[in-house]
């Protein structure tokens, strides 16, 4: 068995999630889904968006599919979907990290070399900064920069080059099945799924629920 020794990480919703206040903010605040009803329609839109990948209809992306439910489930009308999407693919509107994650991304590089590989608008890297843990990686490769998203195979040959690594060498972690662990095992990298909203747990697929999770999943 080929060692282990570089980790690659999603950003959105894997390290670092929505600012829903500034994302929904075409939205009345008393309309705005609670963060179990976010989490919700996250587990929905992610069963078939999958789906749909799987079977290769892909002309609705993901954000636009989330959006269209919740906007049907709080009764708004359709014509901000639009807005809410462009809200939502913002990097800035990514803001949100969770109590620890620097802590643990520091233990992690203790053994592993780590990067990012982002489906995101070329300021990804900035984001990181602001929220405290862009310098804990050695690369950051955003689709925006690299004209290419995940979970097409460039991307990640991108990234590995990037660091000079072989893909058996490495480790994918992201939070969409069909984006990311397809597309890093498509790429020869070994993956693991970051399902903070419990999508996949009926799911015969490698996933945790925290980086504290992931900490013991990578020492087995």
């Amino acid at each position: 068995m080929v060692e282990r020794r570089f980790i690659f990480f999603d950003v959105g919703n894997t390290l670092l999630f929505p600012n829903r206040a500034k994302m929904l903010a075409p939205v009345a605040a008393d309309r705005h889904p609670t963060l179990e009803q976010w989490r919700a329609l996250e587990r929905r839109t992610k069963k078939d968006f999958d789906q749909g990948m799987q079977n290769g209809c892909v002309d609705h992306g993901f954000w636009w599919m989330f959006h269209t439910y919740m906007l049907e489930q709080i009764g708004e009308d359709i014509s901000v979907r639009d807005v809410l999407v462009e809200n939502t693919q913002n990097s800035s509107n990514w803001d949100q990290i969770l109590s620890g994650t620097r802590e643990a991304l520091c233990r992690i590089s203790q053994k592993y070399r780590i990067a990012v590989i982002s489906n995101a608008d070329g300021g990804i890297e900035r984001i990181l900064a602001r929220c405290g843990i862009a310098d804990c990686f050695e690369s950051i490769t955003d689709s925006g920069i690299v004209g290419v998203e995940k979970p097409r195979r460039e991307i990640f040959e991108s990234a590995l080059a990037a660091m000079n690594a072989s893909p058996v060498e490495s480790l994918y972690v992201g939070d969409v099945y069909s984006v990311d662990y397809v597309g890093a095992r498509n790429a020869g990298m070994d993956a693991v799924l970051l399902d903070v909203s419990g999508a996949y747990r009926e799911r015969e697929v490698p996933r945790v629920e925290s980086l504290e999770q992931l900490e013991s999943w990578i020492q087995l």
